[in-house]
């Protein structure tokens, strides 16, 4: 590492901090339930009542931090802010430098588990050949990375910041990269980018878009696919198109309510998991809280937005034209969001070697599933390894 453009970090949270948030949480004004199911329009009544309770009276903030920060944290200079990440050296003969990238709503909090699973495997059933020393940078713009006033970061951008990390400052001159939500977008534009760099990336998410091709004469799976993107257009993309055009405007409310920040998050926790119902089946409820309340007391909720503005009113981030020609692996959880065929996946990953249907999890694969999915990992880059030398 060239530790003299690094900051070891520490997260410690003032207790005013938190005063603040009891203090706001006991005051909170809850909408009525519509007359429909639980879940329907938004998130449950009875269920943030429950939860806002929860997290006044019981939730322990103080043992989310000692877990956080029993990994070695830093934070860096790059383009204008102070990134941070976790940055945790492999425990075997030759570890793999792997970067790993959370989405919109995660946080380093994601990988808790994960990280230790992939950093130290020996110890978690695993072969110590298959070691990585893993980095997992907060997103620019996101809890940790993020300072009032600070620029904002679209996918091409935050590639472009992580290049530089693995290599100019962390010195990795070659290195794997995995991601699911933005961070599958990130990986992907990586290797679109970056392939020089890259050994091979590893997704639980694609950042693949319809075609002509497929619209006009689909396969049985690309008509499944098409039915479920029908699906998720009509009833699950309300969250993008305000966080993608008026992002300033939603920010007043949640940046202000942490029982508002909360069911706006939440919310996701319930649909887009395998919990059948309960987002606590899925997630454990201190992780996801630890996860939320570092959205509130970092005040980033706003900034988190950023992507999707992005995204709406610039280029889809693989260019026209170009494709992404690194070994990419694939691990497709049952309850993802959105499926897409292999078909139309390899019309713009042209090197895809592995491509797994995973039998349990959703979106949130690294919090729901995370030893299933440290087992795709190891497998993915496994026969990759020879390239980083």
């Amino acid at each position: 590492m060239a530790a003299h453009v690094l900051t070891p970090f520490e997260l410690r949270v003032p207790e005013e901090a938190l005063s603040d948030l009891r203090a706001r949480l006991a005051r909170v004004r809850f909408p009525d339930e519509p007359p429909l199911a639980p879940w329907t329009t938004g998130t449950s009544v009875a269920y943030m009542q429950e939860l806002v309770d929860y997290w006044r009276d019981r939730f322990d903030w103080r043992a989310q931090e000692v877990r956080l920060n029993a990994l070695r944290q830093y934070t860096a200079p790059i383009a204008g802010i102070d990134l941070h990440f976790v940055c945790e050296e492999g425990r075997g003969p030759d570890p793999l430098p792997l970067l790993i990238s959370h989405g919109w709503p995660g946080s380093v909090f994601e990988f808790l588990e994960l990280i230790p699973m992939l950093t130290d495997p020996a110890r978690h059933g695993g072969d110590a050949a298959d070691s990585f020393t893993v980095v997992a940078p907060s997103l620019p713009g996101y809890t940790l990375s993020f300072r009032s006033g600070q620029e904002r970061f679209g996918v091409e951008r935050i590639a472009d910041v992580y290049a530089h990390l693995m290599t100019d400052v962390l010195g990795y001159e070659r290195f794997g990269a995995q991601g699911g939500d933005w961070g599958a977008f990130v990986a992907s534009r990586l290797g679109s980018q970056f392939a020089e760099r890259l050994i091979g990336i590893h997704l639980n998410l694609l950042a693949v878009r319809r075609d002509a091709k497929m619209l006009a004469d689909p396969t049985e799976d690309e008509r499944r696919f098409l039915d479920e993107l029908k699906h998720w257009l009509k009833e699950e993309t309300g969250y993008q198109w305000i966080q993608g055009t008026r992002p300033t405007t939603l920010a007043f409310a949640l940046t202000d309510s942490p029982a508002g920040l909360a069911a706006w998050i939440v919310e996701k926790f319930h649909a887009w998991t395998d919990c059948n119902g309960v987002p606590e089946r899925a997630i454990d409820r201190d992780t996801m809280l630890a996860n939320i309340t570092l959205y509130w007391l970092s005040g980033a909720i706003g900034s988190s937005f950023w992507p999707y503005y992005a995204r709406m009113h610039g280029p889809w981030p693989i260019p026209e034209g170009t494709t992404v020609d690194v070994p990419t692996g694939y691990a497709e959880f049952p309850r993802e969001i959105l499926r897409p065929p292999r078909s139309l996946a390899e019309r713009t990953y042209t090197d895809i070697r592995r491509w797994s249907v995973m039998p349990n999890g959703g979106h949130f694969a690294a919090l729901e599933q995370p030893q299933a999915l440290a087992n795709e990992i190891r497998e993915f880059f496994r026969p990759l390894r020879g390239a980083s030398a």
